[in-house]
């Protein structure tokens, strides 16, 4: 792995978080770059701010870049950095040796804490070891759920994506889908890999995976409708991600298919898709939720001693399922961008 430190300041957003709530609510937020806008959102819900050392975490992700999903896991961050005096930096590479690099520079930086992804485990285990050798408190979330205890974290935020997929699975049983795509946007990351093989456990039709290039999106939309085109039979597209869910129903147009689409995780946009009928249902594991707890255990561990799951067990966030029964409910968080 090359180990060459990148400059923090390549996908990196500093997160001036003012002082924080004491009060461990759950906080909404609806600011990019913390500060002011940070504040005056976690002063709708939050019932005090603490007044602990100033401490800062490095919260480093494997998000691609306009991915929304992130843009929600990182507002749920800064809210928790507001409400505990914690200067936020977030960073972000979906190249595996690339994030791995942002988190040396972490370790260098010598922050307090870090949260970090684990969509590619192999890639970050030297450096996650590294950083707990110099006595940083490593929490793990969204990704890596099988290899979080192995790795030495200390806890882990997020939902098993095996039994997501199998959950989904069942429910298209109900939906009388007979062959299903499964449309993976990058492949070898272990949550998406697991995503569809948890669907093709469960579901009782046949599943076949699609890989695509899930950085170009005309190239998705463009794969997806010939894949529709060339197989008829498929009557169920399953994305892995609302902006793919989205392109979906426009490949199925294009291809004239009669497929319907599910898929996993939400967005605004994706929200009112499902309220207009173009999408059936999505299974949601609260990214907002994923980014608070990531950033508030590690405060509660430097000031309290506390990890959630007592380093046995993960603290799951998903599955959920949001469909046209509750839709409506969701949808007004979702306007907000936290859910």
């Amino acid at each position: 792995m090359n180990r060459t430190s990148l400059p923090l300041s390549r996908r990196v957003v500093p997160v001036a978080a003012v002082a924080a709530a004491a009060a461990l609510t759950l906080a909404g937020c609806s600011s990019s770059s913390g500060g002011k806008k940070a504040e005056e959102s976690a002063n709708d819900v939050s019932a005090g701010r603490a007044t602990t050392p100033r401490m800062t975490v490095a919260m480093v992700t494997h998000a691609p870049s306009g991915d929304t999903f992130w843009d929600t896991i990182r507002k749920g961050a800064e809210a928790a950095a507001a409400k505990d005096n914690i200067k936020l930096i977030y960073s972000n590479d979906e190249n595996a040796g690339d994030q791995a690099n942002l988190v040396q520079n972490a370790i260098d930086q010598k922050v307090d804490g870090i949260a970090v992804t684990l969509a590619k485990p192999d890639a970050m285990k030297a450096v996650v070891a590294k950083a707990e050798k110099a006595g940083i408190p490593v929490v793990g979330f969204n990704a890596g759920l099988s290899v979080w205890k192995k790795q030495g974290l200390l806890e882990f935020f997020g939902q098993d994506e095996s039994v997501s997929g199998q959950a989904l699975g069942s429910k298209l049983n109900g939906t009388g889908a007979k062959h299903a795509l499964c449309v993976v946007q990058a492949q070898g990351d272990v949550n998406l890999e697991e995503r569809c093989a948890g669907v093709k456990k469960t579901f009782n039709g046949k599943t076949d995976n699609l890989y695509v290039n899930g950085t170009d999106m005309p190239s998705v939309k463009s794969t997806i409708t010939a894949k529709l085109k060339q197989d008829s039979s498929i009557d169920e597209v399953v994305t892995l991600g609302a902006p793919f869910a989205l392109t979906a129903v426009q490949s199925v147009s294009d291809a004239g298919s009669k497929a319907k689409v599910a898929t996993f995780d939400l967005n605004k946009d994706l929200v009112s898709a499902i309220k207009k009928g173009d999408i059936q249902f999505a299974v949601d594991q609260q990214p907002y939720l994923q980014g608070y707890l990531a950033v508030d255990s590690l405060w509660l561990y430097k000031n309290n001693g506390n990890y959630s799951g007592g380093g046995e067990q993960p603290v799951l966030t998903g599955p959920a399922f949001v469909d046209s029964s509750n839709v409506d409910t969701i949808a007004k968080f979702a306007a907000k961008g936290t859910r």
